[in-house]
Order: structure tokens, then sequence, then C-alpha cells
């Protein structure tokens, strides 16, 4: 088989291939024969059908698999023999003008780049600190004390203010009937009876919860509500309503107070508030350590690609778009939605593919120049502390080690750690310590 390569631009390739026809006959003839041995047709016994009929019903097919094999191993042959580190798969299409007794393929593909890192040296990476204080520790209590909140009628004696009629006010639970109308006309989703929220936390437009603010148990209001041209209902969207809204109950909210059954409920036997306060500064750190590991690796990881001037191969863009486009049809299927008529054009993850591509080209030659894979022990140790967690720690362990595919996805973490690490250890850094409330607004997962 002969082969030629041609360089068609930076990465492009296209790589001729050509062998003589007589080769492919003697192939298709070879496995024909095979065939027969085996070959069903109506009137003959098996094995005994005529080699004529046998390749009427499977001569296309054998012929097709035959040139299949012989493009495909040559093309490996040649790309292996002119060193070619082939990023895709190649396209393959035929030649018309083959010489006499033989035919040719043009395989266009293309090769991965030489990737090329700075200097570290020289690149600046900024990396963020941040403290758990006695102010989110108290911030963390409050969210949990509103978690296990419960509601008293509000008026009644004893209760929340001083008896009598009440008033509806911020944080108080409410119940009100509610109808809306356009033109003078209800429509679909403006009706409720007996519908409950909570003044305050926004599950309502704000007009409707202004309108409910100062109303007795039994009063009315109606009042305009215009929706916003944004709102999710296609109908209403930049319509003005009128609403009336009747107030059938009124509760207030009554948090649990910060005492030793409080701290029983979660879990502090003894019922220590110094106990609790320890245990919940511990989880507190420990989410902002993930949160800041996250925040400097996506530092680190912007700050190579920033360093790194590579080409990145379309066929490799392309593919890890179209497992995106998938990845997310699977994630909406799971929750619930229906995908069927939704289009997933691999194009709309292009750019996120494109990053993705990128950095994995450099990683993975950051990785072999300075010997930075993970080891066994780093694995092990990175899911004893998954497994720090969990009540059981050693199922944990067994989970991980039970599927070959679970350690590899805890490899590939420790990979990245330890590139932070080394990356961390060369550049110029500098730290810039946060808010913590600045910290967890942000993607925990970077």
């Amino acid at each position: 088989m002969a082969t030629a390569v041609e360089t068609l631009g930076k990465l492009e390739r296209r790589l001729t291939i050509t062998f003589p026809v007589a080769d492919v006959r003697t192939e298709v003839e070879k496995r024909l024969k095979k065939q027969a041995k085996t070959a069903k047709a109506p009137g003959f016994r098996p094995g005994k059908v005529p080699l004529k009929m046998v390749a009427a019903q499977y001569g296309y097919q054998i012929e097709s698999d035959v040139l299949n094999d012989k493009v495909g191993r040559a093309f490996n042959e040649a790309a292996n023999e002119n060193q070619l580190r082939v990023a895709g798969f190649p396209k393959i299409e035929p030649k018309q003008d083959a010489p006499e007794g033989m035919l040719a393929f043009d395989a266009t593909f293309e090769v991965y780049p030489d990737v090329v890192i700075g200097d570290l040296a020289n690149v600046e990476v900024e990396t963020v600190a941040a403290d758990v204080t006695d102010a989110e520790i108290d911030k963390t209590i409050d969210i949990l004390r509103k978690q296990r909140v419960h509601y008293h009628t509000k008026g009644e004696e004893g209760e929340h203010g001083t008896g009598g009629e009440a008033v509806a006010a911020n944080g108080d639970r409410v119940t009100v009937d509610f109808v809306g109308k356009i033109d003078g006309e209800e429509f679909a989703g403006g009706k409720a009876e007996n519908y409950a929220f909570v003044l305050g936390e926004g599950r309502m437009l704000p007009e409707f919860e202004a309108a409910t603010v100062g109303l007795k148990v039994g009063e009315s209001k109606t009042f305009p509500l215009a929706f916003p041209e944004d709102y999710h209902g296609k109908d209403v969207a930049g319509k003005t309503a009128e609403f009336t809204i009747t107030l059938n109950k009124l509760e207030w909210a009554h948090m649990p107070e910060v005492d030793a059954e409080f701290a029983k409920s979660l879990g502090i036997e003894d019922g220590s508030i110094e106990k609790m306060r320890a245990d919940i500064k511990t989880n507190l750190e420990r989410e902002v350590t993930a949160r800041i590991k996250a925040r400097n690796k996506e530092a680190v990881m912007d700050a190579l690609v920033k360093a790194t001037d590579i080409d990145v191969p379309k066929a490799m863009i392309q593919q890890d778009s179209e497992r995106l486009a998938e990845m997310t049809r699977q994630d909406m299927m799971q929750r619930g939605m229906d995908v069927k008529s939704m289009p997933f054009p691999a194009e709309m993850f292009a750019d996120k593919a494109e990053r993705r591509v990128r950095l994995g080209l450099i990683l993975s030659q950051l990785v072999s120049d300075n010997n930075l894979q993970a080891t066994q022990e780093q694995v092990k140790s990175q899911i004893e502390d998954f497994s720090q967690s969990y009540e059981d720690p050693k199922e944990v362990l067994k989970y991980y080690y039970s599927d070959r595919r679970r350690l590899a996805e805890v490899e590939a973490l420790v990979l990245e750690e330890n590139v932070v690490n080394y990356v961390l250890g060369k550049a110029k850094v500098s730290t810039k310590t946060i808010a913590f409330d600045e910290l967890m607004g942000g993607n925990p997962q970077g």
C-alpha cells in the first residue's frame, strides 16, 4: 500500500492511500466463501447455497467492510510511520484519478498541536482568601432557626403583639383568596383560594405584597398590578391587571430560641451551645476551603490559557460540543423535562468546548513535562477526605474503589490539584481577602 502526506494548514493534513483492486477482490472472495459455509436460502441446506447467490445477498456489505478495514489499517500504519498524532476522526473520500488497477482514497484530518507552555515565573495569578468569623456563625444559626420556624395566629392574646385585631406585615404568613382580571375578564393562573405565602420573601410580585401589607383578617383590597415585560406567563406579560385580594388568615413567625433544645435538634446530644457553634464553624470552614480551592483553581486555569498560545483542533471542539449537548439533554431528561422536541445544536456549546479542549491539551503537556500524575496515595487521601462528612467512611471508600470510572474522577481531581499547586509554586501569586458572603455567592464548582 502506498501513502503520501500533505500539509494543508497549521493542523490539517491529508493522507493519500492507494492499494491494488486485486487485493480487495481476493479478500472479498475469501470472506464470501467463509460466509457461504453458514449461509441460508429457501430450497437449499445451510452451507449449500451457490456462491453467486451468497454474493448477491452479502457481496455489497462484505466489499464495504473490506474497504473500510483496508483503508483504516492503511491509515493507522501511515500515521504511525509518519509519527502523526491524529486528533479526532479522519474524513475519508475516494479519489477519482487513481492509477489503473488501483484504488485511492484521501484521508483529511487534524493533528495535535505542539504545546509549548511559557515561563510560569512570568505568570500572574490572583488567589482569594476568606475567614469564618462569629458573624458568619450567627447568620448560619439564623438560617437554621428560620428553617425550623412555626406559625401562630397573629393577634391572639399572649401571642405576638398585644392581642386584638392585627395587620399583615413583612415576615407574617398570610392566607388569601385572590382574583385577577384584564379588561374585565379573568385569566388563567390569576385566581386562587386560600393561597399562603410569607410577606417579604419575594414569592409574589412587589405590588401584590405591598397591597397585602396592612390588611386585617376579613378585609379585601382591589388594586392594579402591571406584569413585567419579561414575566414568565407570556399571555399576561407587559399587561396591567386588576386584582382583588381577601385576607383569610394571618400568622406570625415563631423561630426557636437558641438554647439546649435547639442544639439537640442539630444533633448535639448534650445540648451544648458552644459545641453547636464549633460544629457550625467546622462545617463553614470546610465549605469555605472547597470554594476557595475552586476559585483559585479557576484563576490558575485562566492564567494557563492566557500564557499558552496554541491552535485547537476543530474536530476535538466538535466532538466535545456534541458531548456537552448530549450531557445537557440527559440532565434535563433526568429532571423530568420533555426534551424530545427541543433542539440541542452542538454550536451552542462550542465556546465552552473550545476552552475545555484547550485546557485539556495544556494540562496534559504540563503533567507530562513535570510528572504531575496522581499517585495512589494522593487518590486514597482524597477519598478519605470525602468520607469525613459521611456517617460510614468505609462505605465511601468502597463506593469509589468498586468502580474504575469513579476512581478515575478522583484521579482527575487530584491531577488538577497537582497542577494548581505546581503553578502556584512557580508563578507570581498575590492573595486578595474577600468577604465571606462574596465567596459563598460564587459558584462552588469554580
